[in-house]
């Protein structure tokens, strides 16, 4: 047996054990400097490095080396391998180089040996570290969503990172690296566990197998193979990542060990540059895992065109007229100052178009997932109830096509965030007003038919139109070109906030997690009877702002947000959506069974009254 091949099975990474990363983890997290800072090296000495071959192995080119060694003898500085050869120290130093080498190599080993995680019932926890040893957790009920990321170098190795995202500011906890088809199957066990329905579920898809009296053969999974919906045996279990996918190249090899033949290396060989191919070219987004009618796609030209009218091209034309004219009028200083900001803002524009290829977005059983990326991908899911704020905005240089860009605000993100975490808090990059429709229905599910007939009225209406608040012509004075879409309407429990002349703005705030609500009154506007009404949520790049309404109406809405907030707080649910919807369906079935029967459902448990901070500043 000692040349069968042991078939792998189901890894259960949600078992409350620790667990270990991809062994290629070191390197993919802090190896890439390493080899940087070589190649640097090398970079720099290859002229020296060739002179000194040439020197071994061509002994008659010599003469002009031997002329330099009495300078290399006094230059250890500027040339540290001609003095370690001129002092007849290659040996000390080639032992030294691989002493650094097995040092690394040691490390890496231990750091990855260090680096443990565990998922429970409660929380997801890591620890980590060689000599100062760190230990984070991340509860399940507090986490805000999930994403995976697949960089391009670590897709090479058939890895992607798990960031498990937290309320709160630096409380994300990272799992980086894992297999790619072990981080996907992850995260649904952590979203399963995170949803409240935790083993109500499992108990229901095996108790039919259990009924059979024997072991079912395709409880059994292929290495590689994606689990489909409901033959996941226990929350938790994840497919193992055994380097070939279900390919017919990865089940001849699969059929070859099990008739106790030896697989060829360049079978294996074959099968693993298959898989990587298959990887690159699949969607991010699993189309099994969503129903394609709610895909938002977006082409290729709308991406590069939404980008080049973008704010940044008037930076670009500002940039490119002060170049010009330093150059022109002899000021050569500009091309050391700006030159250096407008190859900046070039790789701005090219990660924009970049991050926004291969898009997509689609509901899930647990929330929304958003997916993008060309070489390096991510995707990002959204459990339900995680959205405090969203907001549709358009550039006035967009007007023409129709372009519209949503925004979020969730809890852990930061309004400064930069990177991967600024763009975690885009839903949509750039979108028709249909797409805009889509989304919002993926985002706020609850209230989607209400909102439905507010979101055209907000996107381009202005006045009374579609029921919102309407602003007194005396605001004019504070907002001259914007005062005439300055409204707010309340619809389901969700706010919804107009307002922007050159950019315009949609806002939409759930108000059962809306964290407070204030009207102020500034000197100037107590003469004009105006007042400002601004809904706080968590910190992000959305703010549900109203800037001027009538005095007496903000005061009304003010009262009345407050009042709706308190309610809905105490009957939301949505941080449990998975028992929500496994009680529904329990509560369902005896109604269809007996469906003349007087049915009593259960008292559901009241939620603690929500406290909402209100503030009237006058």
């Amino acid at each position: 047996m000692s040349g069968v091949a042991r078939p792998q099975g189901v890894v259960n990474l949600a078992d409350g054990e620790w667990h270990r990363l991809h062994p290629a983890s070191p390197l993919l997290r802090g190896g890439l400097v390493f080899i940087a800072v070589l190649g640097f090296i090398i970079a720099n000495l290859r002229e020296r490095v060739i002179e000194i071959f040439l020197a071994i192995f061509a002994p008659e080119s010599n003469g002009p080396i031997d002329a330099e060694y009495g300078e290399w003898q006094q230059d250890w500085a500027n040339d540290p391998v001609g003095g370690i050869v001129s002092n007849g120290l290659v040996g000390w130093a080639l032992l030294a180089l691989a002493a650094i080498i097995v040092a690394v190599v040691i490390a890496f080993w231990l750091s990855w040996r260090m680096h443990t995680f565990r998922v429970t019932r409660e929380a997801v926890e890591v620890r980590s570290g060689i000599l100062f040893r760190s230990h984070r957790s991340a509860r399940l009920d507090r986490i805000q969503g999930i994403n995976v990321n697949r960089p391009l170098f670590a897709r090479l190795f058939g890895t992607a990172k798990l960031e498990i995202s937290v309320a709160g500011q630096s409380a994300n906890v990272q799992l980086a690296y894992l297999g790619s088809t072990l981080a996907d199957a992850l995260r649904a066990d952590v979203l399963r566990l995170a949803s409240g329905a935790r083993a109500e579920r499992a108990q229901g898809a095996a108790a039919p197998a259990a009924t059979d009296g024997r072991a079912d053969a395709s409880a059994i999974v292929a290495p590689g193979a994606v689990a489909t919906p409901g033959t996941v045996p226990e929350p938790g279990a994840a497919i193992a990542d055994a380097g070939v996918d279900g390919t017919a190249a990865g089940a001849a090899a699969g059929a070859a060990v099990s008739a106790g033949q030896r697989t060829p290396v360049t079978a294996r060989a074959g099968a693993l540059v298959t898989q990587r191919v298959d990887e690159f070219l699949a969607p991010e987004l699993d189309p099994d895992l969503a129903p394609p009618e709610s895909v938002v796609h977006l082409p290729l030209g709308r991406v590069i065109g939404s980008t080049v009218l973008g704010g940044s091209t008037i930076w670009a034309i500002i940039l490119v007229a002060i170049i010009v004219v330093g150059v022109t009028s002899g000021q050569m200083w500009v091309l050391f100052s700006f030159v250096p900001a407008a190859i900046g803002l070039i790789s701005y524009m090219w990660s924009r178009i970049t991050k926004s290829l291969r898009y997509s977005i689609a509901g899930t059983p647990d929330g929304v997932r958003i997916g993008h990326g060309l070489l390096s991908t991510g995707n990002q899911t959204i459990p339900p109830g995680r959205v405090h704020a969203v907001e549709a905005t358009q550039w006035v240089f967009w007007r023409p096509f129709g372009w519209w860009s949503v925004r979020i605000n969730v809890a852990g993100q930061s309004v400064s965030a930069s990177g991967d975490a600024a763009q975690r808090t885009i839903v949509l990059p750039v979108g028709t007003a249909a797409d805009v429709h889509r989304v919002l229905a993926l985002l706020l599910p609850d209230a989607a038919a209400e909102v439905e007939s507010l979101v055209d009225a907000g996107l381009v209406g202005r006045g009374d139109t579609g029921g919102f608040s309407v602003t007194p012509k005396r605001a004019a004075w504070l907002r001259p070109f914007s005062w005439r879409r300055i409204g707010l309407a309340e619809t389901a429990g969700v706010a919804v906030i107009r307002r922007g002349a050159l950019i315009r703005s949609l806002s939409l705030v759930p108000l059962a997690r809306m964290q407070s609500v204030a009207v102020s009154v500034g000197p100037i506007e107590r003469a004009l009877d105006l007042a400002t009404l601004r809904l706080h949520t968590v910190t992000g790049p959305v703010s549900a702002l109203l800037p001027v309404a009538d005095r007496p109406v903000a005061t009304a809405l003010f009262e009345r947000i407050a009042h709706e907030a308190i309610e809905r707080a105490a009957s939301d649910t949505s941080h449990h959506w998975g028992a929500t919807r496994v009680a529904a369906e329990a509560h369902v079935a005896p109604l269809a069974a007996d469906a003349e029967a007087p049915a009593e459902s259960p008292a559901a448990p009241v939620a603690p009254v929500a406290e909402t901070e209100t503030r009237h500043v006058d």
